[in-house]
């Protein structure tokens, strides 16, 4: 069975603001995070997980960024967080295709709403994101973790970004789903961008950071793959690395961004 983390807390975010765009006919909502000043400054899509609820991760990782220099900005997919008003939860119509066909039906559901509707949004944020005067254009990556880290693949196929940050993608998923597979590693395969994976060693599933390495790799297209040490006590410690473990992983992760996204000479 596909199982999803929905959490039932209210969303309360102490963010520096919160901004609508629109996906289509919808009107979605995500979190922004922005450096002190005019700009331009370089910028992320950041895809959150299956979850309802990120405020926590986002405060942690928008702080992490704009001390860094970069703009944070965290849209909500349809049904889900700030934008749950937006469109059905992907949990709910992954579960409801489970009760109606089976788990082959659920698994197929399940691509076919990342790589269509929730890759919908994750672009119409990018285009919001490209029209802010205080964003350089020319450095804007995409990150994400867990369901995030998929649609973060997703994104380096098709987005317009200078670098790809996909952390723990798939890790829950990836063994079960065939489908899933099939989906990351053709996004690895047609890859536009460099793509930086990364998780803790005691994540649920090391398997799709290698594999879509490997993948870039036979290609040739450019990635990094770095596997740390341990984060918490549990695999859920450890999935949760992307969002918390920044003490660790910010050196890496921001070295490699400044190499695929460089400032204008």
């Amino acid at each position: 069975m596909l199982r999803f983390a929905i959490s039932v807390i209210p969303v309360v975010l102490a963010a520096q603001d919160i901004v609508s765009f629109p996906s289509g006919r919808l009107t979605l909502r995500g979190v922004l995070y922005k450096p002190a000043g005019s700009g331009p400054f370089p910028g992320v899509i950041y895809n959150h997980g299956s979850g309802s609820d990120y405020s926590k991760q986002f405060e942690a990782l928008g702080r992490v960024f704009t001390s860094r220099g970069w703009v944070f900005f965290a849209p909500y997919r349809r049904g889900q967080g700030l934008s749950e008003s937006a469109g059905r939860n992907i949990g709910e119509q992954v579960r409801e295709a489970e009760a109606r066909e089976g788990e082959t039906a659920a698994r197929k559901t399940l691509v076919r709403i990342l790589e269509t509707d929730h890759l919908d949004d994750q672009l119409a944020a990018l285009a919001w994101l490209r029209m802010a005067p205080f964003v350089d254009t020319r450095r804007i990556a995409v990150a994400g973790n867990s369901f995030g880290g998929i649609e973060t693949m997703l994104g380096a196929e098709s987005g317009s970004y200078c670098a790809a940050v996909d952390s723990a993608g798939a890790a829950q998923t990836w063994a079960r789903s065939p489908e899933v597979q099939t989906l990351m590693i053709r996004a690895a395969r047609k890859a536009r961008i460099p793509v930086f994976f990364f998780q803790a060693e005691n994540d649920f599933d090391l398997s799709p950071s290698r594999i879509l390495a490997q993948t870039m790799q036979e290609t040739g297209k450019k990635f990094k793959l770095k596997i740390f040490p341990e984060f918490g006590i549990s695999k859920e410690d450890g999935h949760s690395f992307g969002y918390f473990g920044a003490s660790t992983w910010a050196g890496d992760v921001f070295e490699f961004l400044e190499e695929n996204c460089p400032r204008a000479r």
